[in-house]
């Protein structure tokens, strides 16, 4: 049932194609895939690949194609002020509500300190 879910969710998430810049708030995601910005580290191989990440709605979906170890993920505003807070084992997938329209960013700390992050808009 696990892999039958991650499976819909991987799935899901590759159906809804669009590119943007993602350094520029102006660029951000609107309903589609959020493409991983390195942030910080590189401490070893580059993992941006295995972390996918789109918004559908109001609905953050997230999936980890391969085992990294326990990530920690964190949903702030682009302007400061933090949203959610989780960390999870990988390889998983998670889905988070966000509540209110805005600008944000989906930041993703791996277990070596590299820290991956995508911004994205969430429209009412």
């Amino acid at each position: 049932m696990r892999r039958f879910v991650l499976l819909f969710l991987m799935v899901g998430a590759t159906l809804s194609v669009t590119f943007c810049y993602a350094n520029k708030i102006e660029g951000s995601m609107q309903d589609g895939d959020i493409p991983m910005i390195v942030k910080k580290g590189m401490n070893g191989a580059d993992r941006s690949s295995s972390i996918s990440a789109s918004i559908n709605g109001h609905s953050l979906t997230m999936v980890f194609t391969e085992n990294l170890g326990q990530v920690a993920v964190e949903v702030s505003f682009v302007g400061g002020g933090e949203v959610e807070t989780t960390s999870l084992y990988t390889p998983s997938g998670v889905i988070i509500y966000i509540p209110y329209a805005g600008s944000y960013i989906v930041t993703f700390t791996l277990p070596n300190g590299d820290e991956y992050y995508g911004e994205f808009e969430v429209t009412d």
